[in-house]
């Protein structure tokens, strides 16, 4: 998390709302044998509960039942040259966003399991053209052998730390030709959310 604290919004709304775009995350814990990280998609269960579920073998699906755990949704990133302010004697830096969510770790049965499969397929599908697919459109022992292989956990967020370094540290005029730098050199995403900061 960086310290400057222009960086860090307080608005919870806007944090769901990336985690949501992104749907993809990092989950931290620790293990006998040392930290570990899983990468799994995550859905909103409630305004302060995540879900997500891992492959049962996963070195650390059997430590996370109780555990405290740390999620990491990454969003747009970007490095930014000098060159695009008005006054190029800077350094260069990067600009990212990223939300970090800790809490505890609870164990689901297989009925959320299902539950939650069925809700990020019904959300990842919405983003695409076309009729969506459903899980039922896959054959149920297919369906049963997958559930089977994978534990589903809820991650109950009781710390938010959000950093959005979107160079609020420096005057609205350079912060734009820095976005507009950004978009002419494909970095749209970030370029926007530069824009959207206010003035």
């Amino acid at each position: 998390m960086h310290p400057d604290p222009r960086f860090h919004p307080e608005d919870r709304a806007k944090c769901r709302a990336l985690v949501d775009e992104i749907g993809f995350a990092m989950i931290f814990a620790a293990t006998p044998d040392g930290s570990r990280v899983v990468h799994a998609p995550v859905v909103w269960a409630g305004v302060a509960t995540l879900r997500f579920h891992i492959a049962r073998r996963n070195a650390l699906a059997p430590y996370l039942d109780g555990a405290t755990a740390l999620c990491v949704v990454n969003g747009p990133d970007a490095y930014v040259s000098p060159r695009w302010y008005s006054n190029p004697a800077q350094v260069p830096t990067w600009n990212y966003v990223a939300v970090e969510l800790e809490g505890t770790v609870r164990q689901l049965d297989e009925a959320a399991l299902r539950a939650q499969l069925a809700t990020l397929v019904a959300a990842s599908e919405a983003h695409l053209p076309g009729a969506a697919w459903t899980i039922d459109q896959a054959p149920s022992d297919d369906i049963d052998a997958m559930v089977a292989e994978i534990v589903c956990f809820e991650l109950a967020v009781q710390a938010w730390r959000p950093t959005f370094k979107l160079s609020q540290n420096k005057p609205a005029a350079e912060r734009l030709r820095v976005a507009e730098a950004l978009e002419a050199n494909g970095q749209p995403a970030i370029a926007r959310m530069m824009q959207d900061v206010p003035a």
